[in-house]
């Protein structure tokens, strides 16, 4: 667990230099006509409507590039490219993620209930974490690729 704790203490080695994030601590609240403004329609669906895009369709699970994921409604860093691994799921997939970046609730949707996460300075839905997930966490964050932006270390998008 103390290599997780040091990718979850060291993130920032991987943002872009020169890339400037906001912390977690800066709420943004939008009313629902501003953020139609700010998203693509199917970001705006699974970040506010809580919604699912369909497996297979994000280019960002097939990332393999060192980088940082942030919150597509908002910015916030949320995992690392040293977070992510392949489930096989269709969707981004993380064994763990940036301290803070997340807040939880329980979904009860599909009957059995499941741990949603959102972000903790938009309240967008990114997804939900399940406990199938590789050594050492055995946690999945299956995230909506919708839900992210990537800005590689590189800084070349």
């Amino acid at each position: 667990m103390k290599d997780v704790e040091a990718l979850q203490k060291n993130w920032q080695s991987l943002l872009a230099e020169g890339v400037q994030v906001p912390a977690a601590t800066e709420p943004l609240k939008l009313s629902k006509d501003e953020w139609r403004q700010r998203l693509e329609p199917l970001a705006y669906n699974v970040l506010r409507e809580e919604g699912t895009e369909r497996a297979g369709t994000s280019p960002l699970d097939r990332e393999k590039r060192e980088g940082v994921f942030v919150c597509a409604g908002c910015g916030l860093p949320v995992f690392t490219s040293a977070m992510k691994f392949d489930s096989g799921t269709g969707w981004p997939s993380f064994f763990t993620t940036i301290p803070g970046a997340f807040g939880t609730s329980r979904d009860f949707k599909l009957i059995l209930p499941r741990t949603e996460y959102h972000c903790s300075r938009c309240g967008g839905h990114h997804g939900h974490v399940f406990d199938d997930g590789p050594p050492p966490t055995g946690l999945r964050y299956c995230n909506n690729g919708a839900a992210l932006k990537f800005i590689p270390r590189s800084g070349k998008a």
